[in-house]
């Protein structure tokens, strides 16, 4: 990945990776300029990885950029324009990534910002009205440019002044696609980006994981929230249990275990790792241990297979504990896996600053 940290460019781009956004960005190429992509990352959005190869892929500058703290505080607090269909705070989270690129104008020299907006395209985040609101709330009113559909658009001061020619730019709107696919061989962009869920509040499979972590913890951290992301979920009451499904998983739970969580490994037979965090420093019942490992054997089919009790270690930091346990016989204590429902932590959808 190359490192654009301090040069200098004529405009920054909000880059999420899909069409829309390259083709913003191809726009204002295309009459000289030098444009940097901002790839904005959290634990609900952000493809890091891919950077590079959308830089060889596509001709672009790129660089990541981290808002996950400045995200969760805005989506606990709760979102001032509410949340969409699922957990999706698309408004207040469009306003969140246009403020940071605004603060980062004159690291790069830049005079302007650049969005892939496309006018209509969503219902909730591209209607007129809200594009105004976005803009307001973000303080660009006068240097963001949605060059796909600008010339729909008032007139920018980069417009104004020259350093863009509007008729150059973009006169899309609605939700068809026919226009940016156009352009797209236009710019011999190969291949075109096939639309994908970009952010995974906006699903409900995904979604779903993040519902006890946002009514039991009081102050959740991003790493709550990958950790949300990564392996089986599991809860009992304040207790939290993570297994694994494949050797990726095991590792990044090894990755995201803190000084406060206990591992859980087989110690006979190959199975998955498991940890179990306690929420909030709750005290840690040995029934409540001894019921995570069983859980966790029932994941090991040559544990479960073997006709009889098997080995279990548990261990945080210097502390460690066996257990022998029947593997998938314990029901004494129920471990759920999170279902979908809208959280009871602060949403201000209904409030007087709503769309």
């Amino acid at each position: 990945m190359n490192n654009h940290s301090n040069q200098a460019y004529d405009a920054l781009a909000l880059f999420s990776g899909g069409l829309d956004s390259i083709l913003a960005i191809k726009l204002i190429q295309a009459q000289g300029l030098r444009v940097l992509g901002l790839h904005f990352i959290s634990p609900f959005f952000g493809h890091p990885e891919k950077i590079t190869l959308w830089e060889e892929t596509y001709g672009l500058s790129i660089l990541p950029v981290d808002v996950s703290r400045e995200f969760i505080s805005m989506f606990i607090d709760g979102p001032r324009y509410g949340l969409g269909k699922i957990l999706n705070p698309c408004v207040d989270c469009k306003i969140l990534m246009l403020t940071a690129a605004k603060k980062m104008l004159g690291q790069h020299q830049a005079s302007f910002i650049i969005s892939g907006e496309v006018l209509g395209q969503r219902p909730m985040s591209q209607r007129i009205d809200t594009l105004n609101i976005i803009r307001r709330d973000a303080d660009v009113k006068n240097i963001l440019v949605r060059s796909l559909s600008a010339r729909h658009l008032p007139p920018t001061d980069p417009e104004k002044k020259g350093i863009i020619l509007r008729e150059k730019l973009g006169a899309i709107s609605g939700r068809g696609r026919k226009d940016q696919i156009r352009l797209a061989k236009k710019f011999n962009i190969d291949p075109i980006p096939t639309p994908a869920g970009g952010c995974l509040l906006t699903e409900k499979e995904s979604a779903r994981r993040y519902i006890p972590l946002l009514e039991k913890k009081k102050d959740p951290q991003p790493d709550d929230f990958y950790l949300a992301n990564t392996g089986r979920q599991l809860w009992n009451r304040n207790y939290w249990l993570c297994i694994g499904r494949n050797k990726e998983d095991n590792e990044r739970l090894t990755s995201l275990a803190t000084d406060k969580d206990y591992i859980i490994n087989l110690k006979f037979f190959p199975g998955p790792l498991g940890l179990l965090r306690p929420i909030d420093d709750a005290s840690l019942p040995e029934e409540i241990l001894e019921s995570a490992c069983e859980v966790l054997s029932r994941f090991s089919p040559k544990a479960r297979q073997s006709n009889r009790k098997v080995d279990l270690v548990v261990q945080k930091e210097d502390w460690e504990k066996e257990f022998l346990i029947w593997p998938g016989q314990q029901q004494s204590l129920q471990w759920q896996e999170p279902v979908w429902k809208k959280p009871s932590y602060p949403d201000k959808t209904e409030d007087s600053h709503t769309l």
